[in-house]
């Protein structure tokens, strides 16, 4: 029986019990430094299971990001379209590089990027002479992006699509899986995702040759000589062998991950749907969403409290739930860039910020916790 006082986190670890045989590997033969033979395994692995010819293990998804942005020779002047309504990690490889971000709107039936908001910035960008150098489409919340109209827009100008799926490993789209659609893909593993290596990326690609390339700069670009020569640029990226060995025990449940993570929201489902106000985060016809966070709005002319009530209510009982992210054109960081807004008259990004709220979502909750979550919001929202 799980205390009434115990910590429920939004989205916390869970460890599958094979990820102790993998490490105790990487200790047997003491290879504890970034390279070795797990590294290697975890990214055929990864590969394999979405289905795309190679895979390079990084230090996290913002280095995938970053090398990606590289691989495509983004640099200063550059611009760079993105999702707005995501984490800024998907953002700050474009100022690496010394590219300009420019944000893209959500659309209402997925929360991810708006095509209709993407057409027009690609419309103003051609009308000025000065395409982007590519698109970096997040998959928010465990759902794909509607990739289909984007990537026929994207390659209508012959603009690269890095799709981040840093929260939707184990999603599809029309049967393939999220973030094998784009010129490069990558996944997180950090602490909160649905599997975790404690912090960790991948980047992934059908092109074996660019992979090779981002392998190179992400271990510090040595030059395969006797001493230690560098002619470019490179990064201090590459994952440890200890936490590629995490990684392959925790890919090994990620299905039941994904059908645990759904029932959890079937639970709130159930439990909230019919509440006028409410309106659960959807999940699009064209595939399947791991429900990575179980997200929702909260009307509140309609249900008399606020998605901040509602948070700052379950911290109070020591739950930890958080508001939908906060667009990245709103951030003091990006305030100076452009925004294309889903439609002239409506900005969904804004609108999924100001009522938006995710609420607990762990594979490894407990029935007990699930009904702290649940009675506490029904206790604010005063229903039966």
């Amino acid at each position: 029986m799980v205390g009434s006082n115990n910590r429920i986190y939004l989205s916390p670890p869970h460890m599958s019990g094979y990820e102790q045989q993998f490490v105790a590997e990487a200790f047997a033969s003491n290879w504890i430094a970034p390279l070795g033979p797990h590294v290697d395994a975890f990214e055929r692995e990864l590969a394999e299971h979405v289905g795309i010819a190679g895979a390079v293990a990084v230090s996290s998804g913002t280095a995938a990001i970053h090398l990606a942005l590289r691989l495509l020779g983004v640099g200063p002047g550059d611009k760079i379209f993105c999702s707005s309504l995501t984490f800024v990690a998907s953002a700050n490889p474009i100022l690496y590089q010394g590219a300009e971000p420019v944000f893209i709107d959500s659309e209402p039936e997925s929360w991810n990027m708006s095509p209709s908001a993407l057409e027009r910035a690609f419309r103003a960008a051609d009308n000025s002479g000065k395409l982007p150098k590519a698109v970096i489409v997040v998959n928010l919340y465990g759902q794909s992006a509607d990739m289909a109209p984007l990537i026929a827009i994207c390659d209508r100008y012959d603009v690269p699509v890095i799709e981040d799926a840093a929260e939707s490993l184990g999603a599809t789209y029309q049967g393939k899986a999220s973030g094998a659609l784009g010129k490069f893909g990558i996944y997180s593993f950090n602490g909160n995702k649905i599997i975790t290596t404690s912090g960790g990326g991948m980047l992934v690609s059908n092109n074996l040759e660019a992979l090779e390339k981002a392998r190179f700069w992400a271990t510090q670009a040595r030059d395969p000589a006797r001493h230690y020569q560098h002619c470019e640029v490179g990064h201090n990226y590459r994952l440890s062998n200890v936490l590629a060995g995490i990684g392959r025990g925790q890919l090994r449940l990620l299905g039941e991950r994904v059908d645990r993570r759904r029932s959890v929201f079937r639970r709130y489902y159930s439990a909230f749907s019919n509440v006028d106000g409410i309106q659960f985060m959807p999940e699009a016809l064209y595939g399947r969403s791991t429900r990575w966070l179980t997200a929702l709005t909260i009307d509140p002319h309609r249900c008399g409290v606020s998605a901040v009530h509602i948070v700052d209510a379950l911290a109070k009982e020591n739950i930890e739930a958080r508001p939908v992210w906060k667009p990245l054109h709103l951030q003091p960081l990006f305030k100076e860039c452009d925004y294309y807004t889903h439609t002239i008259e409506e900005s969904v990004s804004d609108r999924l910020f100001e009522t938006g709220i995710c609420l607990p979502s762990g594979s490894n909750m407990s029935e007990d916790e699930l009904c702290r979550v649940i009675d506490c919001v029904r206790k604010c929202l005063a229903v039966g």
